[in-house]
């Protein structure tokens, strides 16, 4: 019903009129996102990844302030150079993980099985370009690509840690404090990350029914094999899933008394989550990373140390103590035994320990031979 403007409660509205400019232009972009994201399920890609590709494309898009079909390589260039800039650059994964959204999408749209070449020309009187090449991406050399200073901690290291952890939650459980088992749950947090040499994701997602017996190792009881569902994927597959076996024998009675002692204060009542916050969600990738950097300052260790250090040191200690690399690798969940060595940083000592095991053994080298310069 048509009112008038005087009648009360009537409305003058503003209509655009359907099939503007910008109308096209919006609906042709999500249009194109949508076939985008249609392709990659046809290929079975992990729904997450679909997502987080968009959302991507989308935050290059509002920093171009244009849209597929006038991006240039250019826009490629100073977006990275933005995300390179300010006071918390992004990391070189981080990087290299937008540029392949863009680039991906861009092939997609120059595909000439899809025909949005034509259909931009036809709307737009110009069409979408590759706008990613080989002078303006970030290549992946490697599986690992931490900062030059990153290094595993030393075994001291890790102990002073795990002594101020536990200093801080007894202090805060002595005198009563609010957040003591925040601080208790963190503290072995960290403790099972080490243990097990996860990646600050996977920790974080475990659950009370990812730890199982291992009939090999009964005196660790239930806490035998930590089952890891959230393991890193690869090419948009789902995450990759192992079983990492205890191999320190502290882990399990840790384990045990925060499940048993700590993780009922949280006030759960069916849920699984392991590591629940005072509000009984997951707890956060970023708190976590908060919380190590915290202590670690605290303590005054090397600035350059992260949470992923951890995964670091459990692998080199791991080496320093004996253990098969293949059983290191298969306990890390890497595909290539050339990660786990990148992962590796013995020690001097230990260096030094071996040459002279092996000095001892008889294995020295040959003497020159007569004549020859020594």
């Amino acid at each position: 019903m048509v009112t008038r403007d005087d009648e009360v409660g009537a409305q003058v509205l503003d209509f655009r009129p359907a099939g503007t400019v910008r109308d096209r232009r919006e609906e042709a972009f999500e249009e194109m996102l949508e076939g985008f994201a249609r392709q990659q399920r046809a290929r079975s890609l992990n729904s997450a990844t679909i997502h987080n590709r968009g959302a991507q494309i989308r935050r290059f898009a509002s920093f171009c302030e244009s849209l597929p079909w006038e991006w240039q390589p250019v826009d490629m260039e100073d977006w990275t150079s933005h995300l390179l800039s300010g006071p918390r650059p992004v990391s070189k994964a981080t990087i290299r993980g937008y540029q392949n959204a863009v680039s991906l999408f861009c092939s997609y749209l120059v595909d000439g099985r899809y025909a949005w070449a034509e259909r931009c020309m036809e709307l737009f009187g110009t069409h979408p370009v590759q706008i990613c090449h080989e002078w303006n991406t970030t290549k992946h050399v490697s599986e690992l690509e931490a900062a030059p200073g990153v290094r595993p901690l030393t075994r001291d290291e890790v102990q002073l840690f795990f002594d101020y952890a536990d200093d801080r939650a007894d202090l805060a459980r002595s005198t009563k404090r609010k957040g003591w088992a925040t601080a208790f749950r963190d503290s072995t947090l960290f403790k099972a990350t080490y243990a097990f040499g996860l990646r600050r994701r996977e920790a974080a997602m475990l659950d009370l029914h990812d730890f199982t017996r291992n009939p090999k190792a009964p005196e660790f009881g239930r806490f035998g094999v930590c089952n890891v569902r959230w393991g890193k994927a690869s090419r948009g597959s789902t995450p990759r899933r192992r079983a990492v076996v205890t191999v320190f024998d502290w882990t399990a009675p840790v384990l045990q008394q925060y499940v048993e002692d700590v993780r009922p204060h949280f006030g759960l009542a069916s849920s699984p989550v392991l590591w629940p916050t005072e509000r009984q969600g997951r707890v956060s990738l970023q708190h976590l990373d908060e919380r190590f950097a915290q202590w670690r300052d605290e303590l005054g260790l090397d600035p350059s140390l992260h949470l992923h250090c951890l995964r670091h040191s459990y692998v080199t200690h791991l080496i320093e103590d004996g253990f098969d690399p293949l059983f290191v690798q298969q306990q890390v969940g890497h595909r290539w035994g050339s990660t786990t060595a990148l992962y590796t940083g013995v020690s001097g000592d230990y260096r030094n320990r071996v040459v002279r095991e092996a000095l001892d053994s008889g294995l020295r080298p040959p003497a020159p031979e007569e004549g020859t310069d020594r």
